[in-house]
Formats: C-alpha cells, structure tokens, sequence
C-alpha cells in the first residue's frame, strides 16, 4: 500500500527540494524498479497471460467496460505496474498493444511523482484508444508522453456505480484498477509510455 501525506502550505524552496530529491533518488528508484536484471521485465508470454486476466478483472468490476473494449480501435494493457516512493515516486510496468484481438507490439510505462510518498503500489491500466487518428498517432511515435503527446481521459464511476458516460467521447480513455476496484482518482499524466522488444 502507498502511504500519501500531502500539505497545502509551500515555502519558496519546495521546487529546489523537489528537483534535488527527484535528481538523487528518481535514478535510484528506477534502478530498484528494475533489478539490476530486469527483475520486472517479463516474457511475452507472461505479458499476454496477465494482460488477459487484468482485462477480464476489469470487466468484472466494471461491466460496463465492455462495450468500451468493443468499440476502442486498440487496447493498450499494462497487467501490472509497480510503484514506490521515498519522498519521490517512481513507477514501471509492461503491457501489450492489441488491435482487432491481436497482439501488434509490447510497450513499457515509466513515469515519476512527487510529494510525501512512502511505500509501494501495485496497479494495472487498460488504455483505449476510440479512433483510428488516436492509434495511428499512438502507433507511428518512437515515445507517447501523457499529457505532452496526447491526454487521456481517466475513467471514473458515477452515480450509482456506473461509469461517467460523459466521458466515452474522448479520443483516448484510460481505466486505472486493482483487485479491489477501479481507482478513479489517479491520473496518468506524466507517464511516459515507449515500445520495447519482446
């Protein structure tokens, strides 16, 4: 579980501290992410597997998602992202590309935060993109920065438990969940999302 304190008072040297903590210890979280040997990257085998059960746990807490899955041009699954944070967050995972049902390319994510985080947190995102320009603006970029390269509407529920059907219109959508449930309140912004050999 990630453990968040956050303030609302801030000193001038807040962004000094923030760029020096993320300098020292951003390299050095990536590093623990990674292993050494790559103890997060996965075979392509293991990506698939995975990839297709975090789809049907979404499924399962949200039915809904279904017929978003259908109408998406493409799905971008990453099953399982690892997050940790000492003062800065740093977080990574791997997924796959799947156009029509079919896998087409196996892609990381990787991005930082900031803020009083301490801990680490496990979570899996489903990315949908709702038109062809999306995927094909996606598909022919060497690296996609979200937020810079493109934004992504994060799928949240309403009333009821539904989803927000106010959100279906966006270009590119995004479902952020864990075994408990959809987690509505994070964002993707930063993430930087870059293909990878499998």
């Amino acid at each position: 579980m990630l453990y968040a304190v956050t303030s609302t008072a801030h000193s001038p040297q807040q962004p000094v501290l923030y760029a020096v903590r993320a300098a020292v210890l951003l390299p050095l979280l990536l590093a623990l992410l990674l292993g050494g040997n790559s103890a997060l990257a996965e075979s392509k085998e293991t990506i698939e597997t995975k990839a297709t059960e975090a789809i049907a746990l979404l499924i399962e807490h949200a039915p809904e998602s279904k017929e978003l899955l259908d109408k998406a041009r493409g799905v971008l699954i990453f099953p399982h992202i690892v997050k940790m944070g000492f003062g800065v967050g740093a977080q990574y995972g791997e997924g796959v590309l799947r156009v029509g049902g079919v896998s087409t390319g196996y892609y990381s994510t990787a991005g930082a935060s900031f803020g009083l985080q301490l801990g680490a947190q496990t979570k899996s995102e489903a990315v949908l993109f709702m038109s062809d320009e999306a995927l094909s603006r996606f598909q022919s970029g060497h690296g996609w920065e979200v937020g810079v390269d493109s934004s992504v509407a994060v799928v949240t529920l309403g009333k009821g438990g539904k989803i927000d059907s106010s959100q279906w219109r966006q270009p590119v959508l995004a479902f952020i969940f864990s075994n408990q449930g959809l987690m509505g309140n994070l964002s993707l912004e930063g993430s930087k999302i870059t293909r990878i050999a499998r």
